[in-house]
C-alpha cells in the first residue's frame, strides 16, 4: 500500500470520525454549513478515489466540479462564521443582514481573482488554468479571512477557544499549505511529482481535521460580550444601513406614489 492510499484512509477516518461527532454534539443547529462542508469533503473523497480507480479518464472534470462545489461551500462556511460572530449583536442589526454579510464575501471573493493569477500559468491549458486559478483565489480569500478574524478576535470578544475561530484555524492552516502548493504547480507539468506535491495537501487538510475534532470534543464556552469599541462600530454601521435603506425605500416611494394607492 502506497504512502497516498495510507493517508487517504487515516484522512477517511478521521473525516468520518469529526461528522459523527459533529451530530452527537448537534453542531448542525449552530453551524448547519459547516457540517454540510464536512459531509461534502467525505462523500467527494470518496467519490474521486471510485473514480480515480475505475474512470481516470474523467478524472480532471471531476477534480473540478468537485473542487468547485467544495470551495463554494467553504464560502458559505465564511459567511457562517462572520453571522455567527454577530450572534450577541444581531437583535440590533437591520433585517437583510446575512444577505449583505454574504454579498460582502462574494465580494472579497471577485476582488481577489485578478490578483491571483501568478507567473507560469499561460503555458497552462484553459481549463487547467481555470482549475488552479480558481484553487488559488479560494485559498487566498480563507486565509486572509482566518488572519482577519485572528486579528480582530479582541473587539470582536472571541478567543481560540471559540468555534469560529476554531473552524477558521483549520480553514486558513490547509489553505496556506493549499496556495503554497498550487504556486508551486503553476511552474510543473501535469505528471506524478504534481500528484506527490497533492499529498502535502492532503496531509494538511488531516491535521486540520484532526484539530477540529480535539476542537469539538471540548465543551462550548460562553460567548464574551462585544469590546465597547466593537459595540459602538456596529452600531454606527446599523444605523447607516437603516438610513440607507429608509432613503431608497423613500425614493422609490416618491418616484412611484400610485403604488402607496389601494
Amino acid at each position: 500500500m502506497s504512502f497516498a492510499d495510507q493517508l487517504w484512509i487515516v484522512n477517511t477516518v478521521i473525516e468520518t470520525a469529526l461528522i459523527l461527532l459533529l451530530f452527537k454534539r448537534r453542531v448542525w443547529r449552530t453551524l448547519p454549513v459547516f457540517c454540510c462542508y464536512c459531509s461534502w469533503s467525505l462523500c467527494g473523497d470518496l467519490g474521486m478515489a471510485l473514480i480515480n480507480h475505475s474512470f481516470y479518464a474523467v478524472y480532471l472534470p471531476a477534480y473540478l466540479v468537485s473542487l468547485s462545489a467544495g470551495s463554494a461551500l467553504e464560502a458559505g462556511v465564511l459567511i457562517e462564521l462572520i453571522w455567527s460572530v454577530l450572534r450577541p449583536f444581531r437583535p440590533s442589526l437591520p433585517r437583510g443582514s446575512l444577505a449583505y454579510v454574504g454579498i460582502f464575501t462574494l465580494a472579497a471573493g471577485a476582488a481577489i481573482w485578478p490578483a491571483a493569477g501568478i507567473h507560469g500559468m499561460s503555458a497552462m491549458s484553459p481549463g487547467f488554468r481555470f482549475l488552479v486559478h480558481f484553487s488559488q483565489s479560494a485559498s487566498i480569500l480563507r486565509v486572509l479571512f482566518f488572519l482577519a478574524l485572528a486579528g480582530c478576535s479582541q473587539w470582536l470578544a472571541i478567543g481560540w477557544r471559540d468555534r469560529e475561530l476554531q473552524i477558521a484555524t483549520g480553514l486558513g492552516f490547509y489553505s496556506f499549505i493549499s496556495l503554497i502548493v498550487e504556486m508551486i504547480h503553476s511552474h510543473m507539468k501535469w505528471g506524478e511529482s504534481y500528484a506527490n506535491l497533492n499529498q502535502f495537501v492532503v496531509a494538511s487538510y488531516t491535521c486540520s481535521l484532526i484539530y477540529w475534532f480535539f476542537s469539538f470534543i471540548q465543551k462550548d464556552v460562553e460567548r464574551q460580550e462585544l469590546s465597547p469599541q466593537m459595540k459602538r462600530v456596529l452600531t454606527t454601521l446599523a444605523g447607516t444601513a437603516r438610513s440607507t435603506r429608509a432613503h431608497l425605500e423613500g425614493s422609490i416611494q416618491a418616484d412611484h406614489p400610485e403604488d402607496g394607492k389601494p
